[in-house]
């Protein structure tokens, strides 16, 4: 359940800040950042503070070579539901949702990668050892 709620809110991280709807950080700002100055700028450091801590911890748990692996396998699995039609890309809206599900899948994967290394390999890691 704990990879769950890191994928959720990895997804409802990378939403806030765009998605093809109108309510998203990128089109608010643009439009009321300027008459909100200070609501703008608390909203983008909190924003900037969850990509931190998730590309932090990804880069240290999977690496980027990682990173790309887990993107690749999303990208394959897609590649398999549109060859066997579940999946239509004609629509930008669908393929901005799309990208954003495989963003937080690496962003989840990445944060919890820790915890499944741990529960099959039974070795801790350097972080986790208490001195």
């Amino acid at each position: 359940m704990s990879f769950i709620a890191r994928w959720l809110f990895a997804f409802c991280l990378l939403a806030a800040t765009y998605n093809p709807t109108e309510y998203n950080y990128v089109r608010w700002v643009t439009q009321y950042g300027a008459e909100n100055l200070s609501i703008a700028v608390l909203c983008g450091l909190i924003l900037v503070i969850g990509y931190i801590i998730y590309l932090r911890a990804t880069l240290r748990s999977i690496g980027g070579f990682g990173m790309a692996l887990v993107l690749a396998l999303v990208g394959a699995i897609l590649w398999v539901l549109y060859d066997l039609g579940l999946v239509k890309l004609d629509n930008p809206g669908i393929n901005t949702w799309l990208a954003l599900l495989a963003l937080s899948v690496v962003l989840g994967v990445g944060l919890s990668w820790s915890h499944v290394r741990r529960a099959l390999s039974g070795q801790a890691d350097m972080d986790d050892v208490d001195e």
